[in-house]
């Protein structure tokens, strides 16, 4: 489900406040990671990673592994931090405009 202008406006304003709930190191992206990742996003819907590997396109390579694993949609990317938004079917928490 692609999001509007204004749902990836709400959610980046709810991102603001958030700390980074998964960090991605030198080791890259392991399937533990991915794991982990998954379990934050059914659990709080809009979650903030910090990749901290590389360059800028190694850095991008690996946001889009984490969206394709995943099914998550990027709400935003700056410099080392990018903000992922999933939808649980079953209990949703954010209210969508």
């Amino acid at each position: 489900m692609p999001l509007s202008n204004s749902q990836i406006r709400h959610l980046r304003s709810l991102a603001h406040k958030l700390k980074p709930v998964v960090m991605v190191g030198q080791h890259g992206l392991r399937e533990s990671v991915l794991e982990e990742i998954g379990i934050a996003l059914d659990f709080h819907e809009l979650i903030k990673i910090k990749v901290s590997v590389g360059d800028r396109e190694e850095r991008d390579r690996l946001i889009k592994k984490v969206i394709a694993a995943t099914g998550a949609e990027q709400v935003q990317r700056i410099g080392n931090m990018a903000v992922m938004f999933k939808r649980n079917p079953k209990k949703p928490k954010i209210v969508l405009p």
